[in-house]
């Protein structure tokens, strides 16, 4: 499966504009043999709180055009968009996988982001999915759900591929770096992380340092500062072969994990 990275500028809460910006650069990955392609978190807007305006109702503009734009050249699409119209009164910061049939599936971001307010204006997803998407088992992720490795862990023996789409600020570049390799490194797949570039509408810079990383670690292809279309081949073999030669996922041991704090002679010890 020859994914494109797509790291793109988004203007501020312009969906019709960012529609435009992400035309060219769809373009230029179909041209380059793609079979699918990554848009950033919430890439119709940006990473903006005014949920209850900005958000689309399935269906919207925004869905359509995506359903045009995978027909049209022949990719998948997995795309960040806010969106209303789901049970609990709240918008959802969702991803979105569009097929050239025009099929939509959805994934929920689990973890909305407290520290700038997100959990007040969006709900939370529920469950973690898992797709098919080209032959290769593709399990999506959205920005501060990057932080959390249970969810990885969970779906881990059932993907080939995290495909983490993010607004990542530019003051935590480091932690998107590290963190994309360690959910690499730990569930012995491919991690595929998308970013924006550019400033926002609240002055938040971003880098981008969008990259796909190995089942090894090894990072295959990044960028950092401008737009661009990354390109990463991900091959199951490699998955399986790289578990096969260093099964560590075979030696977890769930059972022991749901323990706080173990005990010794009746007295809990603490790290």
């Amino acid at each position: 499966m020859r994914t494109a990275l797509v790291q793109m500028n988004l203007a501020w809460e312009d969906w019709q504009a960012n529609h435009a910006r992400a035309a060219k650069l769809l373009k230029r990955a179909a041209d380059s043999g793609a079979d699918v392609a990554l848009l950033p978190e919430m890439f119709a807007t940006g990473f903006s709180m005014d949920g209850a305006r900005i958000a689309q109702p399935p269906g919207g503009p925004t869905e359509r055009w995506l359903q045009g734009m995978a027909r049209g050249l022949g990719l998948h699409l997995i795309a960040g968009l806010a969106e209303t119209g789901f049970p609990g009164g709240l918008p959802v910061n969702n991803a979105l996988l569009v097929t050239p049939d025009g099929d939509v599936a959805r994934y929920t971001k689990l973890h909305p982001f407290s520290f700038s307010g997100e959990d007040e204006h969006y709900a939370p997803g529920m469950k973690v999915v898992t797709w098919e998407v080209a032959g290769v088992r593709v399990t999506p992720q959205v920005c501060y759900d990057l932080r959390f490795p249970e969810p990885f862990r969970l779906a881990a023996d059932a993907t080939d591929a995290f495909v983490v789409i993010a607004n990542w600020p530019e003051r935590r570049r480091a932690h998107w770096q590290t963190l994309l390799r360690a959910r690499a490194i730990e569930n012995l797949c491919y991690v595929l992380g998308v970013n924006r570039v550019g400033e926002d509408g609240n002055g938040v810079s971003h880098l981008g340092d969008s990259a796909g990383i190995s089942p090894w670690g090894e990072t295959l292809v990044s960028a950092a500062g401008a737009e661009t279309v990354l390109l990463v081949d991900v091959d199951p073999k490699e998955v399986a072969e790289a578990r096969a030669k260093f099964p560590a996922l075979r030696d977890r041991r769930p059972g022991v994990y749901s323990s706080s704090a173990e005990t010794a002679g009746g007295r809990a010890l603490r790290s």
